[in-house]
């Protein structure tokens, strides 16, 4: 069932669907079909999970968005603003055929699904509506990437919010304790700090921080490991914080660490002063990786800079090499270089940014340094 957390803007709702509706005609499809997920909750302010009912947004070029719902599932979508949006909505119940709801909502049969559409949908859809199907998400990302005033708002928000829990590291990571341990208090406190949820908590002590996506382990935290903390979640408003500091308990294990860290920090802060109005992904991807690769550690920096981030926490623009989007004002993205020494140790250093007219944003305002504790 659809929830709404946050507040809910009509006027840029009806933005929104209009911009859609605009976007949709110049990519050539008659309509775009909306599951439940975040490109819903962009255009309607509920996004709610997919089930095998369907629910979906008709979006028609020139016609009425048709909101297309089990009617047991209605109540979740009681209080987006239908009739100020000028969103008609369809129930059925079982028995009956909703994808043929869907083809009467339409005006053609050139049509772009949500890409996270399921299956079970996007074939039945496409036996009932017939026509060419394509996928929504390259036209859905040219709005969703450029985000507007009250957008960058949240994203601050969720920002100042992982910052209050980075702050608190201290209370949690600590010699002894187990990494599953460590991980479950600092869930609680991004919920305490402003978060609806945590969306993820990576706690990488020792050799375990040099696997980019190790989650968590009974491994005890050990007097002079290294350790990675990324963090983040969503606040009421949906957007999304995600935040990473390296954090080393007392003196390092090992003599390279503080060098080592040295030349990550200043490759992520490479990548930062590049990001501003015209400035393609790819070249704020290779400010941060010719400072690791002069240093002698480019085959140890494994993926790819950043991320877009938002109702996703990944998301276009992806920083990465490639990727020849010039940078606008209202991309928000990561920047998030890391270093991984298998066996060994591992670091990553992760703000959100956003490209503003001038230069660039920062949502994190944490301490960069290498943090004892």
């Amino acid at each position: 069932m659809a929830t709404i957390t946050g507040p809910i803007d009509v006027s840029a709702l009806r933005a929104r669907l209009d911009r859609a509706s605009a976007a949709a005609e110049q990519a050539g499809v008659d309509a775009l079909l909306i599951s439940p997920g975040s490109d819903l909750r962009y255009l309607i302010g509920a996004g709610g999970d997919s089930f095998e009912r369907l629910t979906c947004l008709a979006l028609p070029v020139g016609g009425t968005p048709t909101l297309v719902v089990p009617k047991l599932e209605q109540p979740g979508y009681a209080a987006v603003p239908t009739d100020e949006l000028g969103v008609q909505v369809v129930t059925w119940v079982d028995g009956e055929d909703p994808y043929a709801l869907v083809k009467a909502a339409l005006k053609g049969t050139r049509v772009a699904v949500a890409d996270m559409m399921p299956a079970l949908h996007t074939i039945k859809l496409g036996n009932a509506v017939g026509g060419e199907q394509t996928l929504a998400g390259p036209i859905i990302r040219e709005l969703r990437m450029r985000k507007d005033a009250s957008e960058i708002a949240a994203l601050r928000k969720a920002g100042a919010a992982i910052d209050r829990v980075h702050a608190r590291m201290g209370e949690f990571l600590r010699v002894g304790r187990t990494e599953r341990e460590v991980a479950k208090d600092i869930a609680a406190a991004i919920v305490e700090e402003g978060h609806t949820v945590a969306d993820f908590v990576i706690v990488g002590s020792g050799p375990n921080g040099a696997s980019p996506h190790h989650r968590d382990s009974d491994r005890v935290v050990e007097a002079g490991d290294v350790v990675v903390i990324d963090i983040g979640g969503p606040v009421a408003e949906g957007y999304n914080s995600d935040s990473t500091r390296t954090y080393v308990m007392g003196e390092p294990s090992y003599d390279d660490v503080r060098d080592t860290y040295a030349v990550l920090q200043a490759a992520q802060q490479a990548a930062v002063d590049a990001v501003k109005p015209g400035v393609t992904c790819e070249e704020v991807d290779a400010a941060a990786r010719s400072v690791i690769a002069d240093a002698g550690f480019g085959e140890y920096f494994v993926h790819r800079t950043g991320h877009g981030i938002g109702l996703d926490v990944h998301e276009e623009p992806y920083i990465v090499s490639g990727n020849a989007l010039p940078l606008e004002p209202g991309m928000a993205f990561s920047v998030e270089p890391g270093i991984y020494l298998p066996g060994r140790w591992g670091a990553r250093i992760e703000d959100i940014v956003v490209a503003t007219a001038d230069g660039v944003e920062s949502f994190n305002n944490r301490p960069h340094e290498l943090v004892v504790l």
